[in-house]
């Protein structure tokens, strides 16, 4: 099937992809299995027809983690992330790969299992592409911040002030409610004319001052400041805030703001399906239809400042570390983001473990200590990054196959191993701590 003929095929599956989205629940039906992968790369543990490749950066550390795992050593917390990896992509209905960045101090590892293209036997690695879904919510948050920071926005600033064009009820609706998804904006995704208009244009998205327009005659979802709910519209609003404010382009102020001061230079916010080489292939499984490549499969400015960024595992691990621990804004700001924290406040997808919400960041509580990052999903891809409060431990994991915690069957077991990865990472990035 050539490239042209397979976007019109995935046209009519689009819209159910990103409504799970939408939902920090899945539509997908139930996947079955997939070919089991092949792998190459250096020290491998092998579990069934999976294989688990960890690849060191730097020399081991022999400390003790946090919490229930108080007795492993880091060489035994790294075996059951491989472990863990290496179960995910074996299972029935499990992602083609799986790849994870962790890093104490300068020491970093990456631990992958499975193949970046189901037509090739390749890991995937560090520096592959991959679209980072709803963790891009935490780039637009990082560079709204950073204005406040320089008194180019208020977090008391309104939609109203900024943006008089969007309706009047949305008008008292402010910066801080946006980044915490107390706002009430109603989900643009989730409209009959967001999902008409994709299915006509997966490939060609409408500028992102339009995004918005397909949730103009709803109604608030609630009075704005009463209710937490996750809404894509919210962050759409934040990259609309940062243009009038700044009187640039989003991705102009985001590449001054947030991805030159990180050295973050494979990281992108492209409008089109395209993505750099080498990438992660992105697939979506849906039984009885054959597992489909769907990397190029929808433009990025469907999703902009909610979900529209592409980057890598290293780079998104070098983003969430300074991105948590406050490079980029000061004390005082930081200080604002991180005593918010709504208990119950789930990230989309939800996080393992009990999860708080702030202000364009989350709180993770997990048995082996607590960390703070974001989550994401999107057509092909589901994401995770997560760092210490002094973003000296990091953690990230990618997988190319969208699950979420509203699947059902197989497709949920898939989830719940993915929380097991998750998790896994995180108790050896705190190891010692």
């Amino acid at each position: 099937m050539n490239t042209s003929t397979r976007r019109l095929a995935l046209a009519g599956a689009i819209p159910v992809l990103l409504l799970s989205i939408a939902a920090c629940g899945g539509d997908e039906p139930d996947a079955g299995g997939v070919a089991s992968p092949t792998t190459s790369g250096e020290t491998a543990t092998s579990t069934g027809d999976a294989t688990a490749t960890t690849m060191s950066d730097g020399a081991t550390s022999t400390s003790t983690p946090a919490g229930e795992d108080a007795a492993a050593s880091t060489a035994e917390l790294a075996a059951r992330l491989d472990l863990a990896m290496a179960e995910l992509v074996a299972m029935p209905g499990g992602p083609p790969a799986v790849v994870g960045v962790v890093q104490i101090g300068d020491d970093k590892t990456v631990h992958a299992a499975g193949v970046a293209d189901i037509e090739g036997d390749t890991l995937p690695t560090g520096d592959d592409h991959m679209r980072i879904a709803s963790v891009a919510k935490a780039f637009s948050g990082a560079t709204a911040l950073s204005l406040v920071d320089e008194d180019v926005l208020s977090l008391d600033d309104t939609i109203g002030e900024l943006l008089p064009d969007l309706p009047a009820a949305w008008g008292d609706v402010t910066l801080r409610q946006l980044l915490s998804h107390t706002s009430g904006l109603p989900d643009f995704l989730r409209t009959q004319g967001f999902e008409e208009a994709v299915t006509a244009s997966v490939d060609v998205a409408p500028p992102p001052e339009e995004l918005l327009t397909y949730a103009y005659d709803e109604p608030l979802d609630f009075a704005p400041g009463t209710e937490y709910r996750y809404s894509n519209s919210d962050n759409i609003a934040v990259g609309l805030m940062v243009q009038a404010a700044a009187g640039r382009p989003y991705a102009e102020v985001l590449q001054e703001q947030v991805l030159d001061p990180l050295g973050l230079d494979q990281t992108s916010l492209p409008e089109g399906v395209e993505i750099p080489e080498p990438f992660i292939h992105g697939y979506a499984l849906a039984p009885p239809d054959p597992i489909e490549d769907v990397s190029d499969g929808l433009a990025g400015g469907w999703a902009w400042a909610s979900g529209g960024i592409v980057s890598t595992p290293n780079d998104l691990n070098d983003f969430i570390r300074g991105y948590v621990s406050g490079e980029l804004y000061s004390a005082e700001v930081r200080a604002e983001q991180q005593t918010l924290f709504i208990p119950g406040g789930e990230s989309g997808p939800p996080g393992p473990s009990l999860n708080s919400a702030s202000l364009a960041l989350f709180r993770y509580d997990t048995p082996c200590g607590t960390v703070y990052g974001h989550t994401g999903n999107t057509v092909g891809y589901t994401q995770f990054a997560v760092a210490s409060p002094d973003g000296e431990r990091s953690a990230t994991v990618a997988i190319n196959l969208q699950r979420t915690d509203g699947n059902e069957g197989q497709a949920a077991e898939v989830f719940d191993a993915l929380h097991r990865v998750e998790e896994a990472a995180i108790c050896l990035a705190l190891a010692g701590s």
